[in-house]
C-alpha cells in the first residue's frame, strides 16, 4: 500500500515538473487518469496537502501548487532505477525537437550548461580558450546566460552566470534533418598522445545511465584536460556515434559544413564495419568520435573550482551564440573586475 502512494506522489511530482507551471488539483487529477492512475480529486488533494507538509511542493496561489527543488531532488532520486535508460530517451527528444537549419544557420541548437561564479570563470579564461583553440572542444561557439535566465530545468542563480556550449547531439540533429540517423553509444573518457586520440579509457553506455556519463567522469577526476592542453598528452570527454555506412561521403559534407558555422563535428569517422580505435561496429554502419561539449568548461572543475554541469540543458537559438574569443569582453557584463 505505501509502495502504491509513492508511486502516485512520485507521479503528481513529475506531472508538476513536466508542465513546469503551477496546477490545480483538478487539472492533476485529470493528467493522473489519463496515465492510468485510478485516482480521485478528494485523493489528489489529501496527496497535496500531505506533500506540502514535507516541503515537497508549495502553493503557488489559494488552488495551485508547484514542485519545489525539495520535490525535484526526491523525484531525481526516487526514479534513478525507473531512469535507467531515460538519457538514450533524452537524447532522440532533443534531437526531434532541435530545429537548426544549417543553410540558413537559424533555428535552435542543443546546448550543455554549467553554472558558475563568474569571477572564477575569468581566472580560467586563458586555459578555456586553450581547450577551444586546440580543437578539444564542439566547435568555436559559447554563450551566457544571465542571473534569472532559465533553460530547461535550469535557472540561473543570482551572482552565478550559466556557461552554455554547444552539445554533440546536435550533430544528431543535423544528419537527422537531412535523413540520415545517428546511434549514440556511449560516452567515454578518450586519451590523447601528441594530440591524437588513441583509445577510450573509460566508457558508459548512453542506454544504461540516467545521468551523462561525462557528467559522472568530470566530476570524478578521469580526466585530464590540464594535460591535453599543455601537453597534448590527456583525456578528455568524447562520445562515440554509428551511422549507415552508404550515407558516410554526406556525413562527411555535412561535418564540413557544421565546422564552417562553428559547431563543430566528427573527430574522425571510421570505415564501414571497421573498427574505431578498436571499439568494433555493427555491421552496415561506420563508427564515428565526437568531442564532448562538455570539455571546455571542465577546466574549471580540474582547476579546484566546483560547478554545477548538465548535459543536455535545453535548446537556445543559434544567434545567441558567439565565438569564444569574445567570452573576456562578455563577461564584463556579468562582473566588473
Amino acid at each position: 500500500m505505501l509502495e502504491k502512494t509513492t508511486r502516485k506522489k512520485n507521479a503528481i511530482l513529475s506531472i508538476l515538473k513536466d508542465m513546469d507551471r503551477p496546477l490545480r488539483s483538478s487539472r492533476i487529477a485529470q493528467e493522473m487518469l489519463a496515465q492510468g492512475h485510478d485516482i480521485s480529486e478528494r485523493t489528489v488533494r489529501l496527496y497535496l496537502q500531505d506533500m506540502c507538509d514535507a516541503g515537497l511542493i508549495e502553493k503557488a496561489d489559494k488552488r495551485c501548487h508547484r514542485i519545489t527543488d525539495r520535490g525535484l531532488i526526491e523525484l531525481e532520486t526516487t526514479n534513478t532505477i525507473e531512469r535507467v535508460g531515460f538519457l538514450s530517451a533524452k537524447i532522440d527528444q532533443m534531437t526531434y525537437r532541435m530545429n537548426f537549419d544549417l543553410a540558413t544557420r537559424t533555428g535552435s541548437v542543443v546546448v550543455n550548461t554549467t553554472l558558475a561564479d563568474p569571477r572564477q570563470v575569468h581566472s580560467c579564461l586563458p586555459m578555456i580558450h586553450k581547450v577551444f583553440a586546440d580543437g578539444y572542444a564542439m566547435g568555436n561557439l559559447i554563450t551566457f546566460l544571465g542571473p534569472g535566465e532559465r533553460i530547461g530545468q535550469l535557472t540561473v542563480p543570482e551572482g552565478m552566470i550559466g556557461i552554455c556550449t554547444v552539445c554533440s547531439i546536435t550533430i544528431n540533429g543535423v544528419l537527422l534533418h537531412h535523413g540520415i540517423p545517428a546511434n549514440s553509444r556511449f560516452g567515454g573518457v578518450l586519451e590523447l598522445r601528441d594530440r591524437k586520440p588513441v583509445r577510450f579509457v573509460e566508457i558508459i553506455m548512453y542506454d544504461g545511465t540516467s545521468i551523462d556519463p561525462l557528467e559522472v567522469f568530470i566530476r570524478s577526476g578521469m580526466t585530464n584536460y590540464l594535460g591535453a592542453i599543455k601537453t597534448g598528452n590527456g583525456r578528455i570527454g568524447a562520445g562515440f556515434r554509428e551511422v549507415p555506412s552508404e550515407s558516410r561521403d554526406r556525413v562527411e559534407e555535412l561535418a564540413e559544413k557544421l565546422r564552417q558555422a562553428g559547431l563543430g563535428a566528427f573527430m574522425c569517422i571510421g570505415r564501414p564495419g571497421q573498427p574505431v580505435l578498436d571499439i568494433p561496429v555493427s555491421e552496415g554502419r561506420s563508427g564515428a568520435i565526437v568531442i564532448g561539449g562538455l570539455n571546455p568548461v571542465s577546466i574549471l572543475e580540474e582547476t579546484g573550482y566546483r560547478v554545477y554541469s548538465r548535459a543536455l540543458s535545453g535548446l537556445i537559438d543559434f544567434g545567441r551564440l558567439f565565438h569564444y574569443d569574445e567570452m573576456e569582453h562578455r563577461l564584463r557584463e556579468f562582473w566588473k573586475g
